[in-house]
C-alpha cells in the first residue's frame, strides 16, 4: 500500500466513514499487492476487433481478382450470422436498464458482427448496387441495424457506430481528417441539419430520461451532439453570409449554456472540458467579428502586448475552471 493510500485511509478510519473492521480489511487486500487487468484485457479485445476487420479488408482488396465477390460476400454472410448467433444464444435479453454480458468478450463480438454487417452492405451496394442509386440506403440500413443492436445488446461502441452513421445519412463528414473540410462551411442547409441533428439527439435523451431507456447512453448521446452543434455554429461563424454569422452566435451560446448544465448534472468532465473550448474558440470568433472593421493601426503596439497576457489568462482561467469542477462534482 502507497503512502498516500495508506493516508487516504487512515484519515477515512479518523473521521468515522470506516469501522475498524472495514479499515483492517482495506488495509490487507491493498497488502496483497493484487492489480486488475480488466481495463488491459478489454483494449486487447477491442484491438483484436480492429485488426481482424482489417485484416478482412487487405484481405479482399488484395484477391479480389482470385477468390470473387461472391465468394467474398458468403464468407463475410456467413461469419456475420455466426456472430450474432452467438450473442443472441448468450444474452440475456432486451432490458430497459443497464445490462451486461457474463463474458465481456460477448461485447466485443457485438462490435465485430456490426462492422462486419457495415462492411457486407457497404461491399454488396458498390458491387451489386441492389439498392440502385439509392445509396443512403446502404448507409441506412446498417445504422439501423446497429441501433437495434446497441439497445439490445446494451453497447456503447455499436451505439457511436449508430449515431455516426445516422450522421452520415444526413450528410456529415465523419471521417477526422474532413470534421472542418466539410460541406459545413459552403452549405448553410447541411448546416442547419447538422444543428437539427443535435436538437434531436438531445430531445431523445429527454425522451429517454421519461421512459427510463437505456438512461446510461445519455452521455454519448450528448457528446455527439455538443461537437456537431458546435463545429457547424464555429464553422459558420467565420462565412461571408452577412448576419448569419449572428444567428450561429446565438446557436453556440445556447448550446454552451446547455451542455454547461448538462455536464454538472451528469458530472461528466469531458462534456465540460470540450464545452468550454468550443466556448472559447466562439468567443473569440465573436470578438474578431466585431472589431473587424475596426482600425488597430495607431494602437496596435498595444495590442500586440496584450496578445500573451491574454492567452496566459485564458490558460489560469481554463485550469481553475477544471478545478471548480472537480471540486463541486465531488461534494
Amino acid at each position: 500500500m502507497t503512502g498516500f493510500e495508506k493516508q487516504t485511509t487512515q484519515k477515512l478510519f479518523e473521521k468515522n466513514f470506516i469501522t475498524e473492521e472495514q479499515f483492517s480489511q482495506i488495509k490487507n487486500y491493498r497488502n496483497l499487492g493484487v492489480f486488475s487487468l480488466n481495463a488491459e484485457l478489454k483494449m486487447f479485445l477491442y484491438l483484436s476487433v480492429l485488426l481482424f476487420t482489417s485484416g478482412i479488408g487487405i484481405l479482399i482488396y488484395e484477391n479480389i481478382d482470385t477468390i470473387g465477390h461472391v465468394a467474398i460476400l458468403s464468407l463475410l454472410l456467413i461469419v456475420t450470422i455466426a456472430c450474432f448467433y452467438f450473442c443472441f444464444k448468450n444474452s440475456v435479453g432486451f432490458r430497459k436498464s443497464e445490462t451486461t454480458f457474463e463474458s465481456p468478450v460477448l461485447e466485443y463480438l457485438v462490435l465485430l458482427a456490426n462492422i462486419l454487417t457495415c462492411i457486407f452492405i457497404g461491399y454488396l451496394q458498390f458491387q451489386y448496387k441492389p439498392f440502385g442509386t439509392h445509396y443512403g440506403l446502404a448507409t441506412l440500413i446498417p445504422t439501423i441495424v446497429s441501433f437495434i443492436c446497441a439497445y439490445y445488446f446494451d453497447n456503447k461502441s455499436v451505439l457511436t457506430i449508430a449515431i455516426t452513421g445516422l450522421a452520415a445519412y444526413v450528410g456529415l463528414s465523419v471521417t477526422p481528417q474532413d470534421v472542418f473540410n466539410n460541406d459545413l462551411y459552403l452549405n448553410q442547409s447541411l448546416s442547419f441539419s447538422a444543428i437539427m441533428l443535435g436538437v434531436l439527439l438531445i430531445l431523445w435523451t429527454f425522451y429517454s430520461d421519461k421512459i427510463a431507456l437505456k438512461t446510461h447512453f445519455k452521455l454519448i448521446y450528448l457528446t455527439f451532439s455538443l461537437h456537431i452543434i458546435s463545429i457547424a455554429s464555429i464553422t459558420n461563424m467565420v462565412n461571408e453570409y452577412d448576419g448569419f454569422w449572428l444567428l450561429f452566435s446565438a446557436i453556440l451560446a445556447g448550446s454552451c449554456y446547455y451542455f454547461y448544465k448538462a455536464s454538472y448534472g451528469l458530472k461528466a468532465i469531458s462534456l465540460y472540458v470540450f464545452m468550454i473550448l468550443y466556448a472559447y474558440i466562439g468567443i473569440n470568433i465573436f470578438l474578431f467579428r466585431i472589431f473587424e472593421d475596426i482600425d488597430f493601426q495607431d494602437i496596435w503596439m498595444l495590442f500586440v502586448l496584450a496578445i500573451p497576457g491574454y492567452f496566459i489568462g485564458s490558460i489560469v482561467l481554463f485550469i481553475k475552471l477544471i478545478k471548480n469542477f472537480n471540486k463541486e462534482t465531488a461534494e
